[in-house]
This record gives C-alpha cells, sequence and structure tokens, in this order.
C-alpha cells in the first residue's frame, strides 16, 4: 500500500540542504557562498546548509568551521570517517527539518533545478525528489565513459532490481523528514551505493519518485573512482536482490 504524506504549509517549511564533503579545501568556501546567495535570493522557505566534514585531511575542518561562524545558514556535521551514506544517514537524523536535500559540494547539478526538487515534496506529491541526468529535458556535460557507464549501471537496476528511475545515482536529491525516519533504519550502505538502496526500498514501500530534469556540468577534479564504485554498486545490487527475495519467501 502506498504511503501518503500531508502537504506542508509555507509558514512550517524548513528546508535542510546536506553537502557531505572529504577534502575539499579548494571547492568549499565559494561553493557554499555561491549556494547560500542562491538560496536566499530564490527559496521562499527557511532554509539551513549543513556541511557533512567527512574526516578530512586536508584544511577542509577549518573551512567550514569558518564558514559556520561568519555564515548564520551554516552549521557543521562532524565524521570522523567517508561515506556520503553515512553522511545523509547522520544529519537526516538528526535534522529538525521537514524537507532534506542534498548536493555535490561541486554543485554539477544546476540550481535552477532546485525549487523543482522540493515542490513535490510539499505538496505531498511525492516522497523523494532525484535530479536526472538522463531523463528526457536533462542537459549534461560529460566524458562519454561516464555517460556509458551511467546508463549501463541505471539499466542492471531495471533489471535487477524493478528500479524504474532513469539516474539514481545523481548527487541531487530530496526526502521528507517524515519518510526519512522511516526509512533510514532499514539502509545498510554509507558510502555512494546509498543513494539506490534508499529508492530501491522507497518503492518497495509504494512511494511516488519525482524525477527533475537537470543541466550537469562534469567536475573534472571528482572524487569519484569510477571502477571502484562500479564494482561497489554491483555488489550492492546483488545483496538488495537477495534481501528483496528473502522478503518474498518470509511472506
Amino acid at each position: 500500500m502506498e504511503e501518503r504524506f500531508e502537504p506542508l504549509t509555507a509558514e512550517e517549511i524548513f528546508v535542510d540542504v546536506v553537502v557531505p564533503v572529504y577534502n575539499e579545501e579548494n571547492a568549499l568556501a565559494n561553493n557554499i557562498e555561491r549556494l547560500d546567495k542562491y538560496l536566499a535570493a530564490y527559496l521562499p522557505y527557511r532554509y539551513r546548509i549543513t556541511i557533512a566534514e567527512n574526516g578530512s585531511t586536508d584544511g577542509t575542518p577549518l573551512i567550514a568551521a569558518e564558514l559556520h561562524k561568519r555564515m548564520p545558514s551554516v552549521e557543521v556535521s562532524l565524521l570522523k570517517e567517508k561515506g556520503r551514506g553515512r553522511a545523509l544517514k547522520k544529519v537526516w537524523s538528526e535534522s529538525d527539518a521537514n524537507i532534506l536535500a542534498y548536493m555535490d559540494v561541486d554543485l554539477s547539478t544546476g540550481l535552477d533545478a532546485f525549487i523543482s526538487l522540493i515542490r513535490p515534496l510539499i505538496k505531498g506529491e511525492a516522497s523523494i525528489a532525484i535530479g536526472t541526468r538522463l531523463g528526457k529535458g536533462a542537459e549534461v556535460d560529460r566524458s562519454l565513459g561516464r555517460e556509458i557507464v551511467s546508463r549501463i549501471y541505471n539499466r542492471i537496476l531495471k533489471w535487477s532490481l524493478d528500479l524504474n528511475v532513469s539516474d539514481a545515482q545523481c548527487g541531487f536529491k530530496s526526502i521528507r523528514a517524515d519518510a526519512a525516519l522511516l526509512i533510514l533504519p532499514r539502509i545498510s550502505d554509507n558510502a555512494w551505493f546509498f543513494d539506490t538502496e534508499l529508492l530501491a526500498k522507497g518503492l518497495k514501500r509504494g512511494w511516488v519518485i519525482h524525477e527533475v530534469p537537470v543541466a550537469w556540468k562534469e567536475d573534472k577534479d571528482s572524487r569519484v573512482r569510477i571502477a571502484r564504485t562500479a564494482l561497489d554498486d554491483l555488489k550492492g545490487v546483488a545483496r538488495l536482490r537477495r534481501e528483496f527475495r528473502e522478503s518474498r519467501l518470509k511472506q
């Protein structure tokens, strides 16, 4: 049975935008300032930017602390270990906001899509919203190799997990806080596969996942290691298949 969440009024909306970071001393300050300026100008709701610092070994923690000191909208969450999933689990679980989002610190995804990302959650029309680089209307600038890997991975998800979304791994997502509290304890992965597991288990609950075409420009200094990430993702897919099969057998 599909779980529905009530619409939110403008007065009660509070948006928490989480930015996981690891060794991002060169990009952090400029991009957080850019994000804050955009949200202040175009987001008509109360918001917070949470920098989720993942055990960096460079100057990232000091820069994050300085941003928090001089920018009222910026908070910092300190984690000792790396992992996008680990960071999002911690910050989303502890947040007092009712709309939770995250984006990559490089801001590869165009910010003009952000309002469209959270609007269906506010209206109660969807539980999760995702940016898509592969859906109709998306504008993408990235290498052919990454494009091919991304398309193959999403086909694998559709075939193996019946995950019918166009782009599971885009670093631009949002979720209702009431939905997050239900599903986060059920997600095992602490790294890049977190996104796929979130979507697959959300769909199993009957949730609506809204897709937003985005403009996306590849960050040449990305920390993502394609081969290692792809292998870990395939292991995650195999684990989820086992979980879903065992769950059906118990019913």
